[in-house]
């Protein structure tokens, strides 16, 4: 975790307190600009700042010209630019190669000599807030026409790693705010959300490592206990996650900034389309504002409706990841999000029946889907054939 390394603990303390006591704007504002340059180079290396400040540079002109046809060529050179350099490995090999077998060895010796070691540091967020903010233009929305005030935007370093995706038409008030005057307030707020961020990074981690022995040994353990093993791991992405965007909240707030809320007691959710507005929030509002609605959303027949979420969800998992596993887990979902919109007026009374039941009864609408969202992490961990195996034992199997 990058907010746990020593270099950054010595970073931080050079910074805050130089951001905090230089009283000019445009002062404060090279100091903010400094350091996320800083950060960015640091953890990312060379190889990794410059795909990224080419679709920046792209991405402000774009959104400088506000012309349709420019803008869209960007937008497909931000998403070639992630395929490429996340997705080239398992399109090559895992998809084309499963067609073509005897090809696949050559095809990973191609994707080996064509990518660097590691994707340039969180494509992904970069991608996904250059596509909104150029898409937001387009529909009518101002552009940034103050490049710094893009930069800050485009390299914020709290939220880079791990979110929230930012919308930039909330960003630039709250860093404007942070420029002009930073209170002991935010501090303390931003010290408090950073404790309880770590200390969530901390449990997480020793809840890693319980996991990550037993897992395994899942197969030798009683029913009991492969439950419990669920309700660790459960924990331990919520924990894990929502500990990392504390942690970004709270290094935004000392810089006097305000970043959205990404996680909302999600597994108090008492259905499905409920646990999505509370879990990655950012994530998942991104995705239907970019994805979902542009197909059509809930406008449509309801097997196109179906089709849009499918669409919308395995994007949604393959964002997380390039394998079959998170393609299976985001399609899961997506399946489980048709099923809980449909199943009172498809099966009839039956149906009607059951949904009267959840109504009359929150807590058992609440325990389904706590077990389904709770099955649904073995897909996001574990290779399928795998998962589907442990789904086995779950239920008593050998």
């Amino acid at each position: 975790m990058l907010f746990l390394t020593y270099w950054f603990v010595l970073f931080a303390c050079v910074v805050y307190p130089v951001y905090w006591l230089v009283p000019v704007r445009s002062v404060r504002l090279a100091v903010l600009l400094s350091s996320c340059v800083v950060f960015h180079t640091h953890f990312a290396g060379p190889a990794g700042v410059l795909p990224i400040a080419v679709l920046a540079v792209l991405t402000y002109a774009a959104g400088l010209s506000r012309r349709r046809g420019f803008c869209t060529l960007v937008i497909a050179a931000c998403v070639l630019a992630l395929v490429f350099y996340k997705y080239t490995t398992f399109l090559l090999v895992e998809i084309i190669g499963s067609v073509l077998p005897d090809f696949r060895e050559g095809l990973a010796y191609v994707a080996h000599g064509a990518l660097p070691s590691a994707p340039p540091l969180a494509i992904s967020f970069f991608v996904f807030e250059f596509v909104h903010y150029l898409v937001d233009v387009c529909r009518g929305s101002p552009s940034i026409r103050n490049p710094l005030h893009f930069g800050a935007y485009a390299i914020f370093w709290p939220s880079i790693v791990a979110g929230p995706v930012k919308r930039y038409q909330e960003f630039l008030p709250a860093y404007k705010r942070g420029l002009k005057r930073v209170c002991s307030a935010d501090v303390a707020e931003g010290l408090g959300r950073i404790s309880v961020g770590l200390v969530k990074k901390v449990v997480a981690d020793n809840l890693t490592a319980w996991l990550t022995y037993w897992g395994p040994q899942f197969d030798k353990l009683d029913v009991l206990w492969r439950w419990y093993f669920m309700a660790c791991l459960c924990f331990r992405i919520l924990l894990d996650f929502s500990g990392y965007s504390d942690m970004a909240i709270g290094f935004a707030r000392m810089h006097g900034i305000v970043l959205p809320e990404n996680f909302r007691w999600p597994y108090l959710a008492r259905d499905l389309a409920s646990f999505w507005q509370r879990w990655h929030i950012s994530l998942s509002t991104w995705i239907r504002d970019y994805v979902y609605i542009p197909l059509g959303g809930g406008r449509c027949a309801p097997a196109r409706k179906a089709l849009n979420g499918l669409t919308a969800f395995a994007l949604c998992g393959l964002w997380h990841g390039a394998g079959w596993n998170f393609l299976v887990w985001g399609l899961y979902h997506g399946i489980g999000l048709a099923i809980c919109s449909t199943y009172r007026g498809a099966l009839g009374p039956v149906g009607r029946g059951l949904g009267d039941r959840f109504d009359r009864y929150p807590q058992l609408a609440w325990i389904v889907t706590l077990i389904f969202v709770a099955i649904g992490w073995l897909f996001f961990f574990y290779p399928v054939n795998q998962s589907l195996r442990m789904m086995g034992l779950l239920l008593g199997g050998k």
